[in-house]
């Protein structure tokens, strides 16, 4: 019989991790991105920043220097019992990366890496801003690796919805309406790789979000629809999309057939 008891989320950090060489370019970007200001460094190498926002909000996107390869994003996850949602995510088939004093790296089974953190009161979301609100981390998954995601995923979380997306190759992890950053899992063609992104909502004014981010620096890959590839300044993508950046869902006039993100 498992062992496994159920420790709530408390709060939800996208963490983007860029090489370190281009920390501050990445950092000075998604700053004016989210409309937030740096803490200070922290770290042994000051390679970890918050974003944080005005008006009494809790920060809700943290950013990370990494000295090997190409970065990319992955989620933190706050929590009053660090140990026991550690248990929980081992019972389920993630691994240790890292353990430290009072938070610990994971991987999940795909090799999708997330920690585990304390909690320390956050509860006010922040406000949509610039027309867009950062709320989501995309984790692109091999198809190989898929279903073992998805049921990993759905068993740590089991307060958040998990539902299937917009398209076959889509499924939903939504936390509670306080929540910040929900989890989107996509079903790659091919490959044997995970990695992650960032999704900002955008809902109808996705052309305007655009632009405003190519004038601070970055560089449409794919345009679409109701989504639209992008890159940054240091060559990390992202995406933004279509969806309602109040509730994260699909806008209600578009069909679901035809929305991609």
């Amino acid at each position: 019989m498992s062992s496994r008891t159920h420790t709530p989320v408390r709060w939800t950090y996208a963490f983007l991790d860029r090489p370190a060489e281009h920390f501050e370019r990445a950092r000075d970007f998604w700053t004016a991105v989210t409309d937030t200001s740096l803490s200070a460094p922290r770290g042994e190498r000051d390679e970890f920043v918050t974003l944080l926002p005005g008006g009494g909000a809790d920060a809700c996107v943290k950013a990370q220097g990494v000295a090997a390869g190409d970065g990319g994003a992955h989620l933190d996850f706050a929590v009053e019992d660090v140990a026991g949602f550690v248990r929980a995510a081992l019972e389920l088939g993630a691994g240790t990366s890292a353990s430290h004093d009072g938070w610990a790296v994971l991987r999940s089974p795909a090799g999708q890496l997330f920690c585990a953190v304390p909690w320390h009161g956050e509860s006010v979301r922040p406000p949509v801003t610039g027309g867009s609100r950062l709320d989501q981390v995309c984790v692109d998954v091999p198809p190989s690796a898929y279903d073992t995601e998805v049921a990993f995923w759905s068993g740590l979380l089991p307060d958040w919805s998990s539902r299937p997306g917009s398209r076959p190759e889509f499924h939903v992890l939504a936390p509670l309406p306080d929540l910040p950053v929900r989890i989107l899992l996509q079903r790659l063609d091919e490959g044997d790789a995970v990695s992650a992104h960032l999704d900002l909502a955008c809902g109808p004014d996705i052309d305007a979000v655009r632009a405003r981010h190519e004038r601070l620096g970055a560089t449409p890959v794919a345009p679409g629809p109701h989504w639209t590839v992008m890159r940054d300044p240091t060559g990390g993508l992202y995406c933004l999309t279509g969806r309602d950046p109040e509730t994260g869902g699909l806008p209600r006039a578009m069909p679901q057939g035809v929305f991609r993100k």
